[in-house]
């Protein structure tokens, strides 16, 4: 695995174009029907504890989910990953396949970060859950959630300026006017109430909290509320 801090930005942005290729995300919303398989998957680190601080684990994480993904031919439609815990709106095809996707990134990242921390024997992550899709509501309002989430648990002041979201490449290929009809139409609310409360614990690696979203305050999540306009 290459180290991804190690590259510049060009070769990230290639990289990142070079995954989409492949057919992440779909370039339009899919119209559910009674045989999709449409899941918001989420997981969590134990005891929500900050173990992704460092931005080159979380793009190892994303990396590798993404890389398991394709080798299972499961379509990626939106991603997150902060500091304790992701979420990946996926078309799950094989829940055996998913449970051994979720057991290989888990496995191996417990392992190396545990050597890296000296924390032999930690317990890094928490069982991960999954939601399905009930319309094509509830998947639109899940992929603003999803673009919403650093801001929601005050890593970010505007979804644009988190790293590992998917929310780039929908600025790319639709533009901030669609981002904005979207976030509009489909208010987030109190989505995630009583299951993505991933409040703080420190960090147990020592690694630096990025310092642009320090203190920063998530702004409502009201039906009337406008969509970030910050700028890229």
């Amino acid at each position: 695995m290459y180290e991804y801090r190690k590259l510049t930005p060009e070769q990230k942005t290639e990289l990142v174009r070079q995954r989409l290729v492949r057919g992440f995300p779909p370039h339009s919303p899919p119209h559910l029907n009674q045989n999709d398989a449409i899941y918001l998957l989420t997981g969590a680190c134990y005891n929500h504890v900050h173990h992704l601080v460092a931005s080159q684990r979380r793009q190892w994480v994303l990396d590798r989910f993404f890389e398991l993904f394709i080798e299972y031919g499961m379509a990626v439609h939106a991603w997150v990953v902060l500091p304790n815990h992701y979420h990946f709106l996926i078309h799950v095809t094989d829940f055996k396949a998913l449970s051994e996707i979720f057991r290989l990134v888990h496995g191996t990242s417990s392992h190396d970060w545990n050597i890296e921390d000296h924390k032999r024997g930690r317990k890094v992550w928490y069982r991960f859950s999954d939601r399905a899709m009930r319309s094509e509501r509830h998947y639109n309002t899940t992929l603003n959630y999803i673009h919403y989430n650093p801001v929601k648990h005050q890593w970010a002041k505007s979804p644009y300026d988190w790293q590992e979201s998917s929310i780039h490449w929908y600025l790319e290929e639709f533009g901030r006017d669609r981002l904005r009809q979207l976030w509009t139409t489909y208010p987030v609310r109190d989505y995630g109430k009583g299951w993505d409360d991933y409040s703080s614990i420190s960090d147990t690696s020592g690694a630096e909290a990025p310092t642009t979203n320090s203190g920063a305050e998530a702004p409502t999540t009201n039906s009337g509320a406008e969509a970030p306009t910050t700028s890229d």
